[in-house]
């Protein structure tokens, strides 16, 4: 399989993990590394896999409902490192109450022995 299709695949399952608030799916993706950085749409930067964990257990906890799409504009390898940038679009339904979003989203990704690991998610929203 090339590294691509690797990080494709990593991408894809890190959205399976958000889509279905499943925190060890999610963390099976994440890199624990204490430089691995998570920026949430109109949120402060989180540093580790701790605080990186931390708010994707508020997330799931206080999220009802999720399903994600994701249109992929650009994918790069560089040796160990690679990204993705996509624009996410989020339907949920938090307290009852029905909400969509998109986002601008860049994934970074690690190669760590022979698997892809993220290490850094940054979505910013789109007015």
């Amino acid at each position: 399989m090339s590294d691509t299709q690797s990080i494709l695949d990593t991408n894809r399952a890190f959205y399976r993990a958000f889509e279905r608030r499943d925190l060890e799916a999610m963390s099976a993706v994440w890199s624990k590394g204490t430089g691995s950085l998570c920026i949430h749409p109109g949120r402060g930067v989180l540093i580790g896999w701790e605080e990186i964990h931390d708010s994707w257990h508020q997330i799931f906890k206080n999220t009802d409902y999720l399903e994600i799409e994701t249109d992929i504009k650009s994918t790069e390898v560089i040796g160990n490192l690679a990204y993705i940038v996509l624009v996410e679009t989020l339907f949920q339904v938090v307290r009852g109450r029905r909400m969509q979003a998109q986002s601008m989203a860049t994934n970074v990704f690690e190669k760590m022995g022979t698997s892809w690991y993220l290490v850094h998610h940054h979505g910013s929203p789109l007015m």
